[in-house]
């Protein structure tokens, strides 16, 4: 037996259809199809195109269709010249239509969209992981933000919050002994975002933390006066940077990511 034409036809990139197919062939031992791909196809033109090579190679058409009217038309075509057609899209839509009681958008390509979301959050999120931190200054030129603040001012949550919004972010603390990175002063001053914490909050967040690491919670990173002097130090910082300000005493992640993001707005 000659190998069987399979014509894949979409208004997007075809590449659900084409998998599908692939999957149900795959089903039958030792067989194999000749599969041509048609995609981006949105008038009717195109679709007698693709009917009369079909015609003539005995194929068969696999589609996936958003619009009602292309649809229609593609299965009118498909029967006047007897060809075997599936239609992926249709009857789904059609099932989905009457559980959401709502009108579909018709619009083509929209998974591919989301797709394009999904692997820049992904990159947004690798983004964070690899300059958390300060782990390297050359992230801070390259993100979208860039977080400022002393030991435990949720940097890195915030950092992974703001980065599954797909913005990108490095995060640098500060700290008295160690200059902070050039890259910093040669930003645009609203690209970065100060995090200030009340001193009391801090100490028994530090303190906390100590214990849950198994130290001595007396350690001089927890004392009241350490605290002060990192803060000190910090507002000069960002007084030279000419930076907002966010004060994250009892503020949940979340609230402090959206001032964020309604200022990166703005």
């Amino acid at each position: 037996m000659a190998k069987p034409y399979i014509y894949i036809v979409s208004d997007s990139v075809g590449e659900t259809a084409e998998l599908v197919t692939k999957a149900a062939i795959s089903q039958f031992e030792n067989q194999d199809a000749e599969l041509k791909r048609f995609p981006y196809v949105e008038d009717t033109i195109h679709i007698d195109e693709v009917v009369s090579l079909a015609s003539m190679n005995y194929g068969m058409i696999v589609y996936t269709l958003v619009k009602p009217e292309m649809r229609k038309y593609m299965n009118d075509q498909a029967v006047k010249h007897g060809l075997a057609a599936v239609d992926l899209m249709g009857p789904l839509m059609d099932r989905l239509l009457e559980l959401y009681e709502s009108k579909p958008l018709y619009e083509p390509g929209l998974v591919r969209k989301l797709d394009e979301a999904y692997f820049k959050k992904v990159e947004a999120i690798e983004f964070a992981v690899k300059y958390d931190d300060g782990r390297d200054p050359r992230g801070i030129v390259r993100a979208d933000i860039v977080l400022i603040g002393v030991s435990r001012t949720s940097k890195t949550p915030l950092s992974q919050y703001l980065a599954h919004h797909h913005y990108k972010v490095a995060n640098v603390p500060i700290v008295p002994e160690v200059d902070p990175p050039e890259e910093l002063f040669r930003i645009p001053s609203k690209k970065c975002i100060g995090l200030k914490i009340d001193p009391d909050t801090l100490n028994h967040i530090r303190k906390e933390r100590l214990k849950t690491l198994g130290l001595d919670g007396s350690a001089s990173y927890a004392t009241i006066e350490r605290i002060k002097y990192e803060l000190d130090y910090f507002n000069q910082i960002a007084e030279r940077l000419d930076c907002k300000v966010i004060d994250v005493t009892n503020k949940a992640v979340e609230e402090t990511a959206n001032i964020i993001m309604d200022e990166m707005r703005n």
